[in-house]
């Protein structure tokens, strides 16, 4: 997924990736205290709309804003099904509900006293959504988990697809990697993340909530990656 905040690397994901998925770069506008510019995201996902690797957007939201201003934005949206709208935690389950049955996929996105992901609260936040948007133990639309790429995170839930910042983010954190195997550079320290990520496939249904074994979202990747290194 390329973020509409960081449109600089969709260049690179264009050549490289079979397939990406476009940002509206909200979460990092609003961490940033930054204000959306939505006319120039429109722009930009119709340039890139026609690549044959782009496979949808995300319609603009805002983090912590409450549901009619969310809803008038997907209103506002000029790009029809291409278009992925996002529910956030702190939203009603009503509303859930309603995109679930309108939408061919939608973004899941933690929010409000949910924000961090794997706590015990999200989790029982996330059973509750679940419920929702599940017939049986199927999801009745595709799901696509913002910042779920915690592998203890999403290989227990049915997503068809999630993203995270913690390959970008980690690789440059020199004082995680230790031990007596250093990787040479930041190429192949996104390397040995990607694997360990890609080597976990999402589940197939939902079974429930897990039990709570170290599922809090920043740190998987580094007890993984201290155990294989040292």
């Amino acid at each position: 997924m390329i973020s509409f905040a960081n449109p600089d690397q969709i260049g690179l994901a264009a050549e490289v990736c079979q397939s990406f998925s476009l940002d509206n770069g909200a979460f990092s506008m609003w961490r940033g205290g930054k204000a959306p510019n939505w006319t120039e995201y429109y722009q930009w996902v119709r340039n890139w709309k026609g690549h044959p690797g782009s496979d949808w957007a995300i319609i603009p939201d805002v983090i912590d804003g409450d549901e009619k201003a969310n809803d008038k934005l997907i209103g506002e949206w000029p790009l029809g099904d291409f278009g992925v709208p996002v529910w956030h935690f702190h939203e009603s389950l009503d509303r859930l509900w309603h995109l679930s049955n309108r939408f061919p996929r939608i973004a899941l996105g933690s929010s409000g006293e949910w924000a961090t992901v794997g706590t015990d609260s999200w989790w029982q936040r996330m059973s509750r959504a679940m419920e929702i948007v599940c017939k049986g133990t199927k999801p009745v639309t595709k799901l696509h988990g913002l910042r779920m790429l915690n592998v203890e995170v999403y290989r227990h839930l049915p997503l068809a697809s999630a993203d995270s910042t913690n390959v970008a983010r980690n690789i440059g954190l020199d004082n995680r990697w230790k031990g007596s195997y250093q990787p040479p550079n930041k190429a192949v320290r996104a390397e040995l993340l990607t694997q360990r990520i890609e080597s976990h496939n999402s589940a197939p249904e939902w079974l429930g909530t897990p039990i709570q074994e170290n599922l809090l979202e920043t740190d998987d990747l580094f007890s993984w990656t201290d155990q294989r290194l040292q």
